[in-house]
């Protein structure tokens, strides 16, 4: 315990967190599931909004210390910390009050990281399955906390199988943005049935995205890139954004090079296969609303 905040100091390094570039999702593996969204706790992911009037209460325990900010809501006499709590409180109320964006299979956070910085108010979730690297995006973002005060705050990461437990942490259209960034291909027909788009988990995708929600596939394999694209397409859910529309979206500009990926296709000059789709009304799908 005395050797953490001495860690927290500096940067993570990738060369301790390495791990296997492929896991398998069907694999049994132990992880903190909540039973349901209402149960996630994501004071500890997001201490900023212990502040908000909608939650209560400080931190429990150490989470506040863990995370590396102050939740508790305590004005200093000295002009500077109170001025330090105010900041907080006004950052605390323009967050909103639910994870909006996700990134799945987050790796080592390069994209999680770039939408913080890019959409200040809104919550972001990295998930990534493997335990190593989850680990480092979580010591990522607390030196990011600590190198930038007052940023990074709106970024959080947990280690889960989002095969398995998406809907055990978002309810029905919560999401706007769910991105799947240079997935494991899975090159083995035998194996294609672990791929992380697919027809039935796009149904799950379209239950946790918003009417209108944007579903975001890169990859720099060809036929992986055909593949999603397809799925998506034929799903009845979904239909695909148009070129036009996409040069109007800022996350186009960085989504090809911000993950660590995406920059080795960069610099091997190789090829990325971009796909974008939203979430169509139940109506216009050929659901009935209830």
């Amino acid at each position: 315990a005395g050797e953490a905040p001495c860690r927290e100091m500096a940067p993570p390094k990738k060369r301790d967190y390495r791990a296997r570039a492929h896991c398998n999702p069907f694999n049994d593996g132990a992880f903190n599931v909540p039973a349901k969204p209402e149960a996630c706790d994501w004071v500890s992911h997001y201490p900023l909004l212990a502040r908000k009037p909608e939650f209560h209460g400080p931190l429990k325990g150490n989470q506040a210390q863990q995370q590396g900010i102050d939740a508790t809501p305590t004005y200093a006499s000295e002009s500077v910390e109170a001025e330090a709590e105010r900041k907080r409180d006004r950052e605390a109320a323009a967050l909103e009050g639910h994870v909006s964006f996700v990134d799945v299979g987050c790796g080592f956070g390069g994209m999680s990281v770039t939408l913080a910085k890019m959409f200040p108010t809104k919550l972001i979730l990295g998930m990534e399955i493997r335990d190593k690297v989850s680990e480092y995006v979580r010591q990522r973002i607390l030196h990011l906390r600590k190198e930038h005060p007052g940023e990074y705050g709106n970024v959080s990461v947990v280690r889960t199988n989002t095969m398995k437990y998406l809907c055990h942490f978002f309810s029905k259209g919560q999401l706007s943005k769910i991105f799947f960034l240079f997935p494991d291909p899975h090159f083995k027909v035998a194996n294609h049935r672990r791929r992380i788009i697919n027809s039935t988990l796009l149904s799950e995708y379209a239950y946790v995205l918003e009417e209108g929600g944007l579903l975001y596939t890169v990859t720099d394999v060809e036929e992986l890139g055909d593949w999603m694209r397809n799925h998506c397409a034929t799903h009845r859910m979904f239909t695909r954004v148009s070129d036009e529309e996409l040069r109007e979206d800022p996350i186009i500009g960085v989504i090809h090079n911000c993950t660590e990926e995406g920059q080795k296709v960069e610099r091997n000059e190789g090829r990325t296969y971009l796909s974008v789709f939203r979430k169509l009304p139940c109506v216009d799908a050929g659901y009935v609303a209830e």
